[in-house]
């Protein structure tokens, strides 16, 4: 999201936590509590989680499938060594505990940027976010509290221990069945209600939804080999039936979804943005348009909302602020539409991209350490962003669903000040295998181009910065791959002018974008030599390790872009912005301002898309003067560092890749 939203006082703890009706459900678990885990022989250690399920499973008389249903869609079995997620969840049943997660997340200071990008107005200034006090916490993010209450496991071991968390999640859908009037019944069927509850939604269409997703998952059954290293096996049982009649018994609230475009596979709700004047003339939160009727919608921008979810809608409520299309929560993947898929919002700080996108923030903070999303809000973005691909002819590539950390600075200005979320914690190869889109090789060594496509978990290039300057981020996952000046990690990292145009040297900042490669992205290859690839980036080669038997990249084949015959260098732009001449009388054009950075001759960059230059005005509340300037000149987008960039048609030809 934008770097503003995140809260900018000091965590406050909280105490003294204790959820309604806690006592009466754990008097109906005393018998349960007393009872000892089953005797088992002792468990390889590659499959000791798995022994931890099914004690877990027989000490609280929960049908194992259902346990490890319920902790596949919240964490796929990984305990993230003790570390929360970006809602204050641990461990494989993500058992929520925002008092304390929330003390570990750091405020960072960055340069704040116009998410509008657009040069015919004022730069919107930024809105501090507040900080939730201890009641304004929903229950959701207190289920580890809970789980300690009804199980009697310290709130630490929930914290730091699986086995003992997966306990602790076992007790908590114990007390919702009994809560719920439902015998602890061996019929996985007979948890539908029980399930729905551990998702901690409060309306019937996220509850059912996320019910719907743990039995899909039982129906077909998961095996994987977690963070830790551990077997976690789930049989499928295909005559699992989920009864979704037990919803309606829950008197949940009814969300409204009426207004949402959405795909009947999630939970959307409608929360409308403001379009309304204020002050001197002034209007926010977003642009009312008529796409793809006036202009095509040719991206999708992944953000995250660096706020909790309760700041993220009264922001994005905010008509003196700004607004995006879709909010995501991280606890159950309920989904908040707040602007038409048709009008323009305010959230990448680039006008055109803005002009030209759907905008999707995900609760979250980039900097949290050892941050993780949650199985379930994967699972959701990954159908909306599916449904809005097919909707709008959007490809599924990461050249079309963009990270905000990829999205160009449209001047060599707004370059320092461009957004690095959702950061190199995001996991894109789970992400778009999600929508059925994996990366994978599909040339040989001759194609010319690779895919960037690390595995997620045992890739864990330094960072730091997640606590304090300087300081080493905890080790995790990431899509990330360190580029470097020659064939060495002892090399220097590769330098963005753009970014640093004294030539300073790159960073290992966790917010420092200049010297790193994302999963998914697809670069032309300049050289090998040995278990090192270099690409063409920012104009120099870039070398990463790449060795054959861990790859960080694999062959790839498709169109490149090198300078026309006879020209040494063409410019790049952050923009595709038509020529001045297509501009109408009275209309001040836009400049086009090539960015820094040069695309030398004898370098080849991947083509992403071929583009009409394209201007949305829209400076006014009054709509009667917006217009969408169309010109002659046609650009291409590239991959050129981490971000992506356009080249004029004019100034470059586009031919197969081939290794040269």
């Amino acid at each position: 999201m934008h770097r503003s939203i995140r809260p900018r006082t000091a965590r406050r703890s909280r105490t003294g936590v204790r959820a309604a009706g806690s006592l009466a459900t754990a008097a109906l678990l005393l018998p349960l509590l007393g009872a000892a885990p089953p005797e088992s022989p002792a468990a390889a250690p590659s499959a000791r989680l798995q022994g931890a399920f099914a004690s877990a499973a027989a000490e609280y008389r929960v049908p194992q499938s259902v346990l490890l249903g319920v902790s596949y869609l919240q964490s796929r079995w990984d305990a993230h060594g003790g570390a929360p997620s970006v809602t204050g969840g641990y461990g494989p049943m993500h058992l929520t505990d925002a008092r304390t997660a929330l003390a570990r997340t750091v405020v960072h200071d960055h340069a704040e940027g116009d998410a509008r990008g657009d040069d015919s107005r004022a730069p919107l200034k930024a809105t501090a976010a507040d900080v939730p006090t201890d009641a304004q916490l929903p229950a959701r993010l207190k289920t580890l509290v809970r789980a300690s209450q009804v199980s009697g496991i310290p709130a630490e071991e929930l914290r730091s221990d699986p086995a003992a968390n997966v306990r602790g999640g076992a007790a908590l859908l114990a007390a919702a069945q009994q809560k719920l009037g439902k015998p602890l019944s061996e019929n996985p069927a007979d948890w539908y209600g029980a399930v729905a509850t551990f998702s901690g939604a409060d309306d019937a269409a996220t509850a059912a939804t996320y019910a719907n997703d743990v039995f899909a998952v039982i129906r077909d059954g998961e095996r994987r080999t977690t963070d830790a290293g551990q077997t976690v096996t789930l049989a499928a049982e295909s005559d699992a039936k989920p009864q979704a009649a037990q919803i309606e018994k829950m008197g949940l609230r009814k969300a409204n979804a009426s207004d949402t475009e959405c795909p009947k596979t999630v939970s959307c709700e409608w929360i409308p943005a403001p379009y309304e004047e204020f002050g001197d003339g002034d209007y926010g939160n977003h642009d009312l348009a008529d796409r793809p009727n006036d202009q095509s919608i040719d991206y999708i921008v992944i953000h995250d909302t660096e706020a909790t979810w309760e700041e993220t809608l009264k922001l994005v409520q905010d008509k003196t602020y700004l607004a995006w299309h879709y909010s995501l929560r991280s606890t159950d993947g309920h989904i908040v539409q707040s602007i038409k898929a048709k009008d323009v919002g305010w959230h990448a700080g680039n006008w055109y991209v803005n002009a030209k996108s759907v905008g999707l923030e995900h609760e979250g903070f980039l900097t949290q350490p050892d941050s993780w999303y949650t199985e379930e809000m994967y699972r959701s973005s990954a159908r909306l962003v599916k449904y809005l691909s097919k909707k709008y002819d959007i490809p599924l590539d990461r050249q079309h669903i963009l990270g905000h950390d990829t999205v160009p600075g449209p001047t060599t200005a707004n370059i320092p000040q461009m957004h690095t979320d959702p950061g190199p914690y995001w996991d894109w190869a789970h992400y778009f295998a999600l929508m059925g889109k994996s990366f994978h090789r599909t040339a040989g060594p001759g194609g010319g181009v690779v895919t960037v496509n690390p595995r997620f978990a045992t890739n864990q290039p330094v960072f730091t910065g997640c606590v304090k300057a300087g300081e080493t981020c905890a080790p995790h996952g990431s899509s990330a791959v360190r580029v470097y000046a020659e064939p060495s990690e002892d090399a220097p990292l590769i330098k963005d002018i753009g970014l640093r145009p004294g030539g300073q040297a790159s960073t290992t900042d966790v917010n420092d974008m200049a010297s790193r490669l994302s999963t998914g992205q697809q670069y032309a290859v300049a050289e090998r030599r040995g278990d090192w690839t270099a690409v063409w980036y920012l104009g120099q080669k870039a070398w990463f390790k790449n060795p054959a038997k861990q790859p960080t990249a694999v062959d790839a084949k498709g169109l490149v872009v090198t300078p026309k015959a006879g020209a040494t260098e063409v410019p790049v732009y952050g923009r595709a912005y038509p020529e001045k001449e297509a501009y109408p009388a009275g209309m001040t054009p836009q400049a086009i301002s090539p960015l820094p950075y040069k695309l030398l001759a004898g370098q080849r960059y991947v083509v992403g898309g071929r583009t009409m230059g394209e201007y949305f005005y829209s400076p006014t509340f009054d709509t009667t003067s917006h217009r969408v300037v169309r010109g002659e000149d046609v650009y291409y987008e590239i991959q050129f560092g981490h971000r992506v960039a356009y080249v004029r048609a004019a100034d470059v030809q586009v031919t197969p890749s081939t290794v040269s």
